[in-house]
């Protein structure tokens, strides 16, 4: 079978960016560190992901845990700050890296509360899952697919992962002159919120092609939002500016 030959076997990820990873691995958990930015924009993150999966799941959006009994996997999930919530909202969470570090933080992390300790950690690909015939009901790779090298057989893998009628989520930035401005310009190099190079302007995708890439692997993309920072308050918020920061809620077509 293909699976066995050629592209599938190496990662899709880029070894420079694995590397880029690896070095700040430590500071996850360190809210002023690299990773700041996700952490004040997450709250944001989690309530799109919260409305779009109540919804297309029928679940409860005000209960404690709205996602009991569904099953979803953290795609390039870092240090876990997307997995830990994801599991408080009673989701049985899969989180999966290719950084060996990032999952030993992440491990480490979650252990610390009964509640996150049930999430499994695992340093491997979302191509190899796929290998393993492994489902879940919903399937989030936020902030990842910029980091891919060919994100069309990456959302193929996503869409194998997921459940037939089931979700995906994800996060990233709009190759437009704006994000160019303020992702790569602003956050690197002025206000040195991530490290120089932690983004390369040619592998963002705007949202149409993110839509059709996801059409192409079987996906419908139902939902679409931005995120805007307000400088002001120093937090994200959902809105209809999809020009820089954005994120997609689509479903798996049934077969």
């Amino acid at each position: 079978s293909s699976s066995t030959g050629g592209f599938q076997r190496a990662s899709s990820l880029k070894d420079l960016e694995l590397a880029k990873f690896a070095s700040i691995a430590e500071t996850w958990w360190d809210f002023e560190g690299p990773f700041k930015p996700l952490h004040v924009m997450n709250p944001t993150r989690l309530a799109f992901i919260r409305s779009t999966l109540c919804r297309h799941f029928d679940k409860d959006p005000n209960s404690a845990r709205p996602f009991e009994g569904l099953k979803i996997v953290d795609v390039g999930c870092g240090g876990g700050i997307l997995s830990e919530p994801l599991a408080r909202m009673g989701a049985t969470v899969t989180g999966v890296d290719a950084v060996e570090k990032n999952i030993k933080i992440a491990r480490i992390h979650a252990d610390l509360d009964p509640v996150t300790s049930t999430i499994e950690y695992y340093c491997t690909t979302a191509e190899k899952l796929v290998e393993e015939d492994r489902k879940f009901d919903a399937v989030i790779a936020l902030e990842v697919i910029e980091h891919v090298a060919n994100p069309a057989e990456f959302c193929k893998s996503l869409a194998a992962l997921t459940v037939p009628d089931g979700a995906t989520i994800i996060s990233t930035i709009n190759r437009s002159m704006r994000s160019y401005a303020t992702a790569i310009v602003a956050a690197e190099y002025l206000l040195h919120w991530l490290p120089k190079g932690t983004h390369e302007w040619s592998s963002f995708l705007t949202p149409e092609e993110l839509v059709l890439i996801l059409q192409r692997a079987n996906i419908t993309v139902r939902e679409m939002a931005g995120f805007v920072y307000s400088p002001l308050t120093g937090r994200w918020s959902l809105s209809d500016d999809i020009r820089v920061n954005f994120i997609v809620f689509g479903t798996k077509n049934c077969q």
